[in-house]
């Protein structure tokens, strides 16, 4: 009887192409990534357009958060393939350091602000909370990756190099 290893290992062949189901989970994230994304930089860019409009200063902080939007959007259309979510699951703890940072600047600002017919503050009191999905969106992908990297990358034993752990 001959002992059989690929039925054993855990090579990454076998756990990149799986079923389709096994993906999807992952394609619905990084939609909803692309989406919450793409509102971000809706909600932020109105007041850059209003302020280049009538020309006055942009504070640097609406141009931050359109950074952010556009960075998480491309990124959730780069990573939506799983192979580069197993490898890009660093990527991924940046952007939601970026998200974080977002949250926490205009939650600041914003949260505990009173909206009382202002439809700038309702509006930007709502884009505070889509960056916090936002940044959830973005530690959820990243704690998936990061479970996908470590246990199934197919790796070698530490000591010799030799062994498949």
């Amino acid at each position: 009887m001959a002992f059989n290893r690929a039925k054993f290992s855990r090579s990454s062949s076998s756990s990149s192409s799986g079923s389709l189901l096994s993906k999807l989970p992952l394609w619905v994230l990084r939609f909803l990534q692309f989406i919450f994304a793409i509102t971000v930089i809706g909600l932020y860019a109105q007041d850059l357009r209003a302020a280049h409009k009538a020309g006055k200063y942009s504070d640097n902080k609406w141009g931050y958060a359109v950074a952010v939007g556009v960075i998480g959007a491309v990124s959730s259309l780069l990573l939506a393939w799983p192979r580069l979510t197993m490898w890009g699951w660093g990527w991924d703890l940046v952007v939601f350091i970026l998200f974080t940072a977002l949250f926490g600047l205009f939650g600041k600002m914003f949260i505990h602000e009173r909206a009382e017919g202002l439809n700038g503050v309702k509006r930007m009191k709502n884009a505070v909370w889509i960056d916090l999905i936002n940044m959830l969106l973005w530690f959820v992908t990243a704690i998936y990756g990061m479970t996908m990297f470590f246990f199934f990358r197919g790796s070698k034993s530490l000591h010799t190099g030799r062994a498949d752990v």
